[in-house]
């Protein structure tokens, strides 16, 4: 795990800010001893909002995601952080896209049972479609999708569910 990685799990909001004024630091560098996450990842997971829109406006890509297939969002809507994912809807980060079990942040925090995620992203998700359509008619480009990862991914769904085989327990499939 990176410096940059540790201080925005930390919430250490200096820090990140410091970091990012480095040359050669990257808010998009990803940890491949963590499952591939980035440094937004961390940050949205353990709900340090300021520290996510730092990173955001440093160039930190929200569409970017872990080996699973897990956004900023994902995380957000795993451990209930309300604040993180209406910051997230704000900069049109997509929060409605699928893991590779088909599972959108929605169905994560449904799981999770955190009622006020899932009641604001089920306006969120209409909202995301609607801007990415609309995006679409006016034939602008948008970053949400994480080129990396789907060329990873290879065959699709099953070549996802062939790499799941290999894993562990069912809990150690949806931890980050």
């Amino acid at each position: 795990m990176t410096e940059l990685h540790q201080a925005a799990a930390a919430g250490d909001f200096k820090k990140v800010q410091e970091l990012l004024t480095q040359p050669g630091c990257s808010p998009n560098l990803r940890d491949a001893d963590w499952s591939n996450t980035t440094a937004l990842h961390w940050a949205a997971r353990e709900g340090h909002t300021e520290t996510v829109r730092l990173l955001i406006q440093h160039g930190a890509r929200p569409s970017l995601r872990t080996r699973d297939g897990w956004t900023p969002a994902h995380c957000a809507a795993e451990f209930g952080r309300l604040s993180v994912l209406r910051l997230l809807h704000s900069f049109h980060a997509p929060i409605d896209q699928e893991d590779h079990c088909g599972d959108r942040p929605l169905r994560i925090a449904q799981v999770y049972g955190h009622q006020d995620c899932v009641n604001f992203l089920r306006t969120a998700e209409l909202e995301c479609q609607a801007h990415r359509e609309k995006a679409a008619e006016l034939g602008l480009s948008l970053d949400d999708t994480d080129e990396e990862w789907a060329e990873q991914r290879g065959g699709g769904v099953g070549g996802a569910m062939r790499r799941r085989s290999g894993r562990g327990t069912d809990e150690e499939w949806g931890e980050q």
